[in-house]
């Protein structure tokens, strides 16, 4: 079922110049301060601009999505040092072993990375959202004085955002898989460093507390949606990897809502809510993350009474 509804044809290959931009620019910058981790981050990439090519062109099934998902979340942990070593409280779960923060970080990865293809079903959404996460990762690693990964961040920032002029509703050009799969690749690395590098030692005070968290606030329009579309699916007996129609952006498209208004409202509630968790973040994550969550359910359930309110009027109308 397609996600997009539009009366013409579309390339879907927009994601290519996201993907070239962003490479580039990372690989002027590793050379210049021989940032090696890049280097392992810009491989990810092109395993994974590879495999969302192939899906814009022709469809890949979902097992070599998933391996090569797998291959690419493998690389960046294990090798290009992107890895949690606590889960710094939340649900009980301090520090973790190599072993068990390695394979969460996988798939957190991996989860992360369908989450941002999930949104890209409204012209310019995810676009959008990922320009507000890495903006705000890059601000936040330039003040904790962590320029590599700021550069990292602002290229990404910067390559979404020459793409986005084009697809603004009507989209002239989608950016596909591959475009999607990469902003979702590089912004699960750089908010997994970003709570890495927020972590208390004891022999110094971090730039933010309850990073974790605020890494969620960031990142909490992908998160929400996809785990809510996840557990509807499996509540009604379907596959979680089933398409529909059924995410929150669509549900405000059937509201009446057009794309700009969509993600001005997404937009909206993503910022208020990175603005919320910084102000709360002495909190604690467990109590943060979970509030977070509640104001999304709160939000969904509005979503959910005007939709069964607009339903109902129709049905009277008839």
């Amino acid at each position: 079922m397609h996600r997009k509804s539009h009366s013409r044809n579309i390339s879907r290959l927009g994601g290519l110049a996201i993907f070239a931009s962003f490479t580039i620019s990372v690989l002027l910058f590793s050379t210049l301060v021989k940032f090696e981790e890049a280097n392992f981050l810009i491989t990810a990439c092109i395993v994974l601009a590879g495999l969302g090519l192939k899906d814009d062109v022709y469809g890949t099934s979902t097992s070599t999505k998933f391996v090569l998902q797998l291959v690419v979340a493998v690389i960046l942990v294990f090798f290009g040092g992107f890895k949690l070593s606590s889960l710094y409280g939340v649900l009980g779960i301090g520090d973790m072993n190599m072993l068990w923060g390695s394979m969460f970080s996988v798939m957190l990865i991996i989860f992360l990375n369908n989450a941002f293809n999930l949104i890209d079903g409204v012209d310019g959404l995810a676009g959008s959202i990922g320009i507000i996460a890495n903006l705000f990762f890059g601000v936040f690693f330039a003040l904790m004085n962590q320029i590599p990964y700021a550069f990292i961040a602002f290229a990404l920032t910067g390559a979404i955002a020459g793409f986005i002029r084009y697809n603004w509703y009507p989209a002239e050009i989608f950016m596909g898989d591959t475009g999607a799969l990469i902003i979702g690749l590089v912004t699960a690395a750089l908010s997994i460093k970003f709570i890495e590098l927020s972590k208390f030692t004891g022999n110094s005070v971090p730039f933010v507390f309850s990073a974790p968290a605020i890494a969620v606030s960031i990142l909490i329009v992908p998160i929400y949606d996809s785990l809510r579309i996840f557990t509807v699916r499996t509540i009604k007996g379907k596959s979680p990897f089933t398409g529909d129609r059924n995410h929150i952006h669509h549900r405000l498209e059937r509201l009446g809502y057009k794309p700009p208004q969509i993600i001005l409202l997404t937009a909206g509630l993503n910022i208020a809510v990175i603005t919320m968790a910084l102000l709360m973040q002495h909190l604690g994550n467990f109590f943060l993350i979970f509030f977070i969550i509640g104001l999304c359910v709160v939000f969904d359930f509005v979503l959910f009474y005007r939709l069964r309110r607009k339903d109902d009027k129709a049905i009277f109308k008839l």
